[in-house]
Parts: C-alpha cells; sequence; structure tokens
C-alpha cells in the first residue's frame, strides 16, 4: 500500500505505454491507435525498429486519432460493461454495522459482493439465497428469540429488502460478466485473461499481442463478403519480429495459437491450454443451450425470426468456433487427434439477419454450405453433457451429404495457416455500415438510420 510517506516506485522507460497496451486488450481501441502506442513504446525504450516493421507501423498510425484533424470516432472505444453494485454495497455500509465502506472497484467484484451479503445477513439472521419476502423473513416472535427485539419491523424489513436486491444483482452482474468474457473470448481468444506480468515481460511480445487483438476486436460490417481478417500486414510484420528465445510464446498462444507458435510450447503448456480451451466449451455449451431453451431457432435456415435472441447466440457462437478451432489445433499439436475421432462436437453458425439472407440470395447465393451439415448433427451440449454420440466419422458422412470438404472447411480439423491480409483503415460504421466521417456517423446514429428502426416520430 502506498501512504505519503512512501515513495511511488519509479517508472521503467516503456511503463505507460505498456499499461496502455495491456488495458487495450479487454478494449476496441483502433488498430491504427495501438500502432501508435507500439511506436511510442520503442521510442520510450529505445529499442531500435528494423525497416520492415517500422514501416508497417507508420502506414497504419498515419490514421491514429492523434494524427487526425478531427482526432474523435463516433464509435465506442470499449466492450460493454457491467454496471456494478456500488451503490448497493454504499447503502449496506449505512445499514449495517459488520459492513465498512468499500472502494468502488468491490462492486465489480462478485466475492467481496457475496461476502458482504453473508456478513450483513448474519446480523438479521438471513441466509443466503433465501429470500423469499413472504417465506424467509422472520416474524415478530421469530426476530425477538433471535435477538433482534431491538430493531423495528420496518427496520428489519428495510434491510431483508436491500439484501434481497443484493442478491438479485449479483446474480445479474455474474451473467453480464460472463457474457462479456464470451464475447471477448469469441473475439480474441484468451488473450483478455493474461496477468499483466507475462504480457509485459517482453515488448515485442506486448506489441504483437496488443495489435492482433486491437484487428481482432473490430465491429462486424454489413457485408456478404466475408468479415476482414485479424492477421494482417502489420501483425504479421510484428510476429517476424518476434525473438524466438525471450518472446513469450504461452501468452502468445492465448491469441495466435498456430502451429509454429504451438511447437514452441511445452507439453505441460499445451495441456494447460487445452484444458482452458475445453472449459470454454463447456461454458459457451450452456449459454447456447439457455438461448436455445429459451426459443429454439431454424436450424434449417439460420436466419432470424422475431424474438430471438440473435444477439447473445451470436456471441456464444463466435466463442464456439474460436474455441472449438484452437482445441482442435492444440491437439493436432499434442499428436491426439484421436480424441477427435471419439468426440468431434459440430461448428456452431451464427444467426443470420433477413436482409443479408436476401442479399445474398439476389447476388446468386443461397444458405452457407455449413448450415445443412449444423442442421444434421446433435447440438453441441447434447455431445459435451448429455453424452450424445458425435465421433469424426459422423461429422465426415453428414459432410459428404451436404458437398463440403469436411477438413478444408474446419469440421474436422484445425483451420489453415494465417495469411496475413493487407492493412486498412478502420472504417466508421453505424450498424454495420460503412459512412465516410465519425461526425455524420454520429449523427445518423443519432437519428437511428440503419438501425432497423424508424426515426424518432415516426409511426
Amino acid at each position: 500500500m502506498v501512504t505519503e510517506s512512501t515513495p511511488s516506485p519509479a517508472l521503467l522507460p516503456g511503463d505507460p505505454q505498456l499499461r496502455a497496451l495491456y488495458a487495450s486488450l479487454g478494449q476496441r481501441k483502433r488498430p491504427e491507435d495501438i500502432a501508435q502506442l507500439v511506436l511510442d513504446l520503442y521510442r520510450a525504450t529505445d529499442v531500435p525498429l528494423d525497416r520492415p516493421t517500422r514501416k508497417a507501423l507508420q502506414q497504419a498510425s498515419r490514421t491514429s486519432l492523434r494524427r487526425l484533424w478531427a482526432g474523435y470516432t463516433s464509435m465506442l472505444e470499449d466492450f460493454a460493461r457491467p454496471v456494478g453494485a456500488q451503490r448497493q454495497l454504499a447503502t449496506a455500509s449505512e445499514l449495517f454495522a459488520t459492513v465498512d465502506a468499500l472502494p468502488d472497484s468491490a462492486g465489480d467484484d462478485p466475492e467481496r459482493i457475496a461476502e458482504v451479503i453473508r456478513a450483513a445477513g448474519g446480523e438479521i439472521r438471513k441466509e443466503f439465497g433465501r429470500s423469499d419476502f413472504l417465506a424467509d423473513r422472520l416474524n415478530r416472535e421469530q426476530r425477538d428469540g433471535s435477538g433482534l427485539g431491538a430493531i423495528s419491523k420496518r427496520q428489519y424489513n428495510k434491510r431483508f429488502r436491500l439484501l434481497r436486491r443484493m442478491e438479485a444483482k449479483l446474480a445479474r452482474l455474474l451473467a453480464a460478466q460472463r457474457e462479456r468474457d464470451i464475447t471477448l473470448t469469441g473475439k480474441s481468444g484468451l488473450v483478455s485473461r493474461l496477468p499483466y506480468e507475462r504480457f509485459a515481460a517482453d515488448h515485442a511480445t506486448a506489441a504483437f499481442l496488443a495489435y492482433l487483438t486491437a484487428r481482432a476486436n473490430l465491429r462486424s460490417e454489413f457485408t456478404i463478403t466475408g468479415q476482414p481478417k485479424a492477421y494482417d500486414t502489420v501483425a504479421d510484420a510484428l510476429f517476424r519480429r518476434l525473438d524466438p528465445v525471450t518472446a513469450q510464446w504461452f501468452a502468445i498462444a492465448h491469441a495466435h495459437p498456430t502451429a509454429p507458435v504451438l511447437a514452441r510450447l511445452t507439453d505441460e503448456e499445451r495441456g494447460r491450454l487445452i484444458g482452458l480451451w475445453y472449459g470454454v466449451l463447456v461454458e459457451v455449451a450452456e449459454q447456447l443451450e439457455t438461448v436455445w431453451q429459451r426459443r429454439p431457432l431454424d436450424r434449417a435456415t439460420m436466419i432470424v425470426r422475431r424474438g430471438d435472441d440473435s444477439t447473445t447466440w451470436n456471441q456464444a457462437a463466435r466463442a464456439w468456433s474460436t474455441a472449438r478451432a484452437n482445441w482442435f489445433a492444440l491437439l493436432t499439436a499434442m499428436g491426439a487427434e484421436e480424441v477427435v475421432d471419439r468426440v468431434c462436437p459440430g461448428k456452431v453458425p451464427v444467426l443470420v439477419a433477413a436482409d443479408v439472407a436476401a442479399w445474398h440470395r439476389s447476388a446468386g447465393g443461397g444458405l452457407h454450405p455449413d448450415t445443412g451439415v449444423w442442421a444434421d448433427l446433435p447440438l453441441p451440449w447434447e455431445v459435451l453433457r448429455n453424452g450424445v454420440e458425435c465421433p469424426r466419422s459422423l461429422v465426415e458422412e453428414v459432410c459428404v451429404r451436404h458437398g463440403v470438404d469436411p477438413v478444408a472447411s474446419g469440421w474436422t480439423a484445425p483451420r489453415a495457416e494465417a495469411r496475413p491480409v493487407p492493412f486498412r483503415p478502420t472504417p466508421e460504421l453505424v450498424h454495420g455500415v460503412r459512412v465516410g466521417h465519425p461526425l455524420l456517423a454520429k449523427l445518423l446514429r443519432s437519428k437511428g438510420v440503419y438501425s432497423g428502426k424508424g426515426a424518432p416520430g415516426e409511426s
């Protein structure tokens, strides 16, 4: 703990830039701005950059917010964060003697919130989880017998209601944090879970991970030609600059588990990652099942219908695809492909908006070939939890039936090695549609344009 008499530790060269790069792992910063931060990092540390890497970073940073005359983007630079329980904790510290005033950070920590609820509940003899206002409150005789005779019914009820609301808040916070973790995993893998010490142990590793994550976290565009790949020429230049000895390959594998990266890990490290990714598969399968149980989707088309929770489904589907592909890559690296012979859960497609599906048809296309395969295979949660058989042979059989190559399409094998795509500036988007200027984007968004809803005042 730093006090007035304790001097703050001296900052090392590059510390502010490293901290900013690390914070960006859970944010949605533009890749151009991360490229600028990487340049700042190397200038602060006086580490020379080779010409190809410097040229790539300079090209990307030309359109960073620092260099644009407007210096503004209309798009949020963070993923939605859950609203914490700071207000409820402050009220609890006023009503309960066992609850001290806590820092704001405690309101985002489910464990601290649960501790407060349990401690405060002990004051009024309330058990954690028993919050029914009719069945679980103590009556006058029970309060007297429990030593609560000095507290009025009104004050008892006030405290009971607060703890009841705090338990409900805790459940919502846990669900929101879980959804955010799933969203980040679907976008950029496990990199947001890295501890700072491992991330910052090597500057070249930090630069590569931060830039690749920014590219992976880009918003989806309204298109039928596919989303841009994360691994571009700037990421490739940063990757080629990694030192075989000093690079943090285990950390890199959290975001970029390609065969060359996994080959540099120990068996123990690969085993840990296999366990992490399998845990993600189980967690995401539960999320997919929850959405499915509320309202089964149209498996034959995967086109959104009114009432479908497409946002939650698509976030979970992307996380499933990322976890599944990386799990396959690790099994292959470990020489454990026989696991897939026995258990080969299928891919999960995202729900497609009806207008995008119509656009595909008008351009001479149709349903994605994977849709038919998905519809004929067991559901993911049935395979992982209920033991429904889905071996590699079944997946291959269904793929052949639908004219899909099971290996090239990623149904039974890891994805092909990433090839760098050309760098391109980040476009301003309004509901996925490109807009030429951030101020125009802000205006269009405020008017509800491209949102699928009528403008304010329209009936």
